[in-house]
């Protein structure tokens, strides 16, 4: 298999999925709340130039499943 950018950003993609699907089925069991506490990381830049007007959000919600996911499809990227 060929590694280049597109490769690594599939399996950054698929690895962060997977950590927050895993996050939201441990979601009900209360021993491993810390592992789905959310924490959100919110960035909106917004311009008014009189010609042209932009308003972007860009919003990411991380928690420790999906952080272990994203080192997870690293790893595996890394051994392919």
């Amino acid at each position: 298999m060929k590694k280049n950018g597109f490769t690594l950003v599939l399996f950054l993609v698929i690895g962060l999925v997977v950590g927050i699907i895993v996050g939201q089925l441990l979601a009900p069991v209360k021993a491993l709340a810390f592992l789905t506490k959310t924490t959100d990381i919110v960035w909106q830049p917004k311009a008014d130039l009189q010609v042209i007007q932009y308003d972007i959000l860009l919003q990411i919600k991380l928690n420790l499943c999906s952080i272990i996911g994203l080192a997870a499809a690293f790893w595996l990227y890394r051994k392919v």
